[in-house]
C-alpha cells in the first residue's frame, strides 16, 4: 500500500486531490491520471497498473463539448473491470488547464493538458525565433493558472543567444527564460529543478523546436522519437502525434505535445492585459477610460510608442489579440443563441401526449 501511495505522489497525487477523490463517495472507485487517449480510448496510471479506461455512459451524457471530458493530465476516479476498460466515473476539478479554441472554423475549447505546475513554451534558436509567437502562449499560460517558463532551444545554432533574451526579457520581464542546446546539454540540468516534488511540467511549443529532443534530455534516454527540420523554412514536422504523460524516472511527470501549427487563443479574460501589463500601466493616462489606443485622442499609449517608450509591433499585436477575443466571443455568444433556439424549438415540436380516457 506505501508504494502505491508513493506511485500516486510521484504522479501528483497530494491531499487536495484525494479530498476531492473522497467527495465522491461511489464504492470501489480508484484514483488515476490520464497519461494518453486513444480513440476515445484512455490509458490511465494508478498507484499499482496502467489499465485502458473509458469514459461512463452518464459523464458522457452529461459532458458540455470535449472540454468536458478526460484530458490528459487530468485526475479522474476510476471503476476498474476485469472484462474490458475500466470506467471512468468523475473528473476530479482541474486546478489548471491549458486550452486553445478549436482549429478550424469550430467555435469550441481543446483541452490541450490538466493540472500543470509549470508550462515550458519552448521556441528555437535556429532561424524561427518569433518573439509574437512567444507572447500569444504567455497570454494562453497566464490564462491556465500555470507558472510559464520561456525555454529558448537550439542555442548552440544562434548567432546572438544573449541578444534573444533580452528581446524576451523586454516583453515578459517576470518569467523565467532558459537557454538550452540539445547537442551539447547545455542548460538542461536547471530544467530538472520544475520536476522535483511530483511536479508536472508540459512543453508546448510550435513543431521542430525540439520539444521532444528536451524530454529525451531530461528523462536520460531516447524516450520520444525526433526529426530534423526541413531545411528551406527551419520548420519542422510533427514527431509527436498526441499529448501523451511521462513518469520521469527519479521524480516528477512530463507532458509531451504536438508541435502547433496555430495558436488560437480561447478564453483571455484578464490574461491579456496580464501579459501586456506594460500596455495596461500606459492605458491609466489615456484621456478616456475606454481608450482602444487607435485614434482616440489623448492616447497615452499611443503616445508611448511616439516617444520610443513601447515597440509598435507590441502594441500592434496587443489590438491584434485584443481583436481576436471580441471576434471569439461573438461567435460564442452567436452559438450559444443558436442552441437555445433549437432546444426551444424542439420543445415546440416534441409531440403531445394525449391522455388516455
Amino acid at each position: 500500500m506505501t508504494q502505491g501511495r508513493d506511485q500516486l505522489s510521484r504522479l501528483g497525487w497530494d491531499e487536495g486531490f484525494a479530498a476531492a477523490f473522497d467527495a465522491i463517495a461511489e464504492p470501489d472507485l480508484q484514483p488515476a491520471r490520464v497519461g494518453v487517449e486513444h480513440n476515445h480510448l484512455y490509458r490511465v496510471y494508478t498507484a499499482v497498473s496502467e489499465p485502458l479506461a473509458s469514459v461512463a455512459g452518464r459523464l458522457k451524457h452529461n459532458a458540455v463539448g470535449a472540454s468536458s471530458l478526460p484530458a490528459v493530465g487530468d485526475w479522474v476516479a476510476i471503476r476498474p473491470s476485469t472484462e474490458g476498460p475500466a470506467q471512468i466515473r468523475a473528473i476530479l476539478p482541474r486546478r489548471t488547464c491549458f486550452s486553445r479554441k478549436s482549429a478550424g472554423n469550430v467555435t469550441t475549447q481543446q483541452v490541450v493538458a490538466a493540472n500543470i505546475d509549470t508550462v515550458f513554451l519552448v521556441s528555437g534558436l535556429d532561424g524561427d525565433f518569433n518573439l509574437r509567437r512567444i507572447e500569444r502562449y504567455l497570454v494562453a499560460a497566464s490564462q491556465s493558472g500555470a507558472m510559464p517558463v520561456v525555454i529558448l532551444n537550439k542555442a548552440d545554432l544562434a548567432t546572438d543567444v544573449e541578444e534573444a533574451v533580452r528581446t524576451v526579457r523586454a516583453s515578459a520581464p517576470d518569467v523565467p527564460i532558459h537557454t538550452t542546446s540539445c547537442e551539447d546539454k547545455r542548460g538542461i540540468e536547471a530544467l530538472l529543478g520544475y520536476l522535483e516534488g511530483g511536479r508536472t511540467i508540459a512543453l508546448l511549443g510550435s513543431s521542430g523546436v525540439g520539444k521532444s529532443s528536451i524530454i529525451n534530455r531530461l528523462l536520460g534516454y531516447d524516450r520520444q522519437q525526433t526529426r530534423t527540420v526541413r531545411q528551406n523554412d527551419k520548420r519542422g514536422r510533427h514527431t509527436t502525434v498526441h499529448r501523451e504523460l511521462l513518469l520521469h524516472p527519479r521524480d516528477g511527470v512530463i507532458i509531451d505535445t504536438p508541435g502547433m501549427r496555430e495558436l488560437r487563443l480561447w478564453d483571455t479574460e484578464r490574461a491579456l492585459e496580464a501579459t501586456f501589463d506594460d500596455v495596461d500601466a500606459l492605458a491609466v493616462g489615456c484621456r478616456f477610460r475606454d481608450c482602444r489606443h487607435r485614434t482616440e485622442p489623448g492616447c497615452a499609449v499611443r503616445q508611448a510608442v511616439t516617444d520610443g517608450k513601447l515597440s509598435a509591433d507590441r502594441l500592434a499585436h496587443y489590438l491584434q489579440l485584443g481583436d481576436e477575443r471580441v471576434g471569439l466571443q461573438q461567435r460564442r455568444d452567436e452559438l450559444a443563441q443558436l442552441t437555445d433556439k433549437q432546444r426551444v424549438q424542439g420543445v415546440h415540436r416534441a409531440p403531445r401526449q394525449v391522455p388516455k380516457r
